[in-house]
């Protein structure tokens, strides 16, 4: 005889939902400001998303962007790139720093209001808090276009997401959807292992490795940290030119090796075969934009329309003696390509989605979410009271759902929620 559930109901302060580095970064501030806490994780253990990253990953950012409050990286290579089980590692220790509250194992499934509080509704227990923040992360679900739908059921279709080794895949070519940072670095992996590889190109901008002397990511931080200091503001999410834009992709680079630029025209020259937009499927037919030639000028220019301007300004106004532009010249090598392909005909046996992720909160049950299921709020504070958000993409500035950025953020919101707490 099956015996009815039982549901526990627990009362709480403040319920942090999703114990990432978004989530971990807002307990530390809610410890340090004595707010009773609690982290609810779905996962089993620590680490967050990082987990989802493929064996051979490495930071694309230096580890001297390890800088979640209270424990900036202080280990001997500042400038090295940190592999997937590092990053993991840090985590857990940043959390057993200060006795983070966290529970794993546990998924909420509905949030709420309810007489001036919230409830929150996991598969056991009922949460009544005065405040909860959501820290689900910017990569809570895999973003698959329709097209994969029409695409032949004997090809392997894998998300980056679950990709983790070049083994894993069938025998056999390699189309990968996407050029972001993951599907550019899976490319090169494939590539490496001796797969043959299609490449279908998206508009991701690329950067340069370094730049006037230093790790592009080091001018990215300094400009943020200190580009106030000395008016140049770095950009917040009012300078973009539409809420669109929040969701726009990463530059294309590579931590792995010691860290190095990723080229689109070289990939071409060593081989990887590059085409436009993926825009059609019939099987194992498939048909691509028939761009490629301006997507790739597209990718180029975008370091030297967005961080270019902001990194030369900072670096006059500051009085730094930098070391002139010394990149390549440009390369405008255009490879052939075609607009039809059979994949069975061209031997390959898996499409690889390196397509990103969406957000989802279906899960909130509130009026707080605008057309793309973004939270409304300022800088943090979403529209209802007491519900807050962190660690979500350019939730005030461009690092604010990265370990650069996300503490500062997070400290935002707990001094907002401490005064409301006092009633102020």
């Amino acid at each position: 005889m099956n015996r009815p559930s039982v549901r526990t109901q627990e009362t709480v302060d403040t319920l942090v939902i999703g114990a990432g580095q978004a989530g971990l970064a807002t307990s530390y501030w809610l410890t340090q400001a004595s707010v009773p806490h609690l982290l609810v994780e779905s996962r089993d253990t620590l680490g967050g998303a990082w987990h989802d990253r493929w064996d051979s990953f490495c930071l694309v950012a230096p580890n001297f962007t390890l800088v979640l409050p209270g424990m900036p990286y202080d280990g001997p290579d500042p400038d090295a790139f940190m592999p997937r089980a590092g990053v993991v590692d840090y985590l857990r220790k940043y959390a057993a720093s200060f006795h983070a509250p966290v529970r794993f194992r546990t998924s909420v499934r509905r949030l709420a209001a309810v007489d001036g509080g919230l409830v929150a509704e996991t598969d056991d227990t009922t949460f009544l808090a005065r405040n909860v923040v959501l820290a689900t992360g910017a990569y809570p679900v895999p973003k698959v276009p329709p097209v994969a739908g029409q695409l032949a059921p004997h090809l392997l279709q894998i998300h980056s997401q679950d990709y983790r080794r070049p083994s894993q895949l069938a025998d056999g070519g390699v189309l990968v959807v996407g050029t972001g940072q993951s599907g550019t670095q899976i490319a090169e992996e494939l590539h490496d292992a001796g797969r043959e590889v299609h490449l279908a190109v998206s508009t991701c901008p690329s950067a340069p490795r370094r730049y006037r002397g230093h790790d592009v990511v080091w001018w990215l931080m300094q400009t943020f940290l200190h580009g106030a200091e000395v008016g140049v503001p770095f950009p917040t999410v009012a300078d973009l030119p539409s809420p669109a834009a929040r969701f726009g992709c990463d530059p294309h680079l590579s931590g792995k090796d010691g860290g190095h630029d990723i080229s689109l025209r070289q990939f071409a020259r060593q081989g990887i075969r590059l085409y436009g937009r993926l825009e059609r499927a019939s099987g194992s037919a498939v048909g691509f934009s028939a761009d490629l030639a301006e997507r790739l000028a597209l990718a180029e220019t975008g370091f030297d329309k967005e961080f270019r301007p902001l990194f030369d300004a900072y670096i006059d106004a500051a009085g730094i003696d930098a070391p002139p532009d010394d990149r390549p010249a440009y390369d405008d090598f255009t490879p052939e390509t075609v607009t039809e392909l059979d994949l069975d005909a061209a031997g390959v046996t898996t499409v690889v989605w390196a397509t990103g992720y969406q957000l989802d909160f279906s899960w909130v049950d509130l009026p707080i979410l605008d057309e793309w299921s973004y939270p409304r709020h300022e800088r943090g504070v979403t529209t209802h009271p007491g519900l807050y958000a962190v660690g979500l993409p350019w939730l005030h500035s461009e690092p604010s759902s990265v370990l650069a950025g996300v503490g500062d953020d997070a400290a935002h919101i707990v001094d907002h929620l401490v005064a409301r707490n006092a009633g102020r």
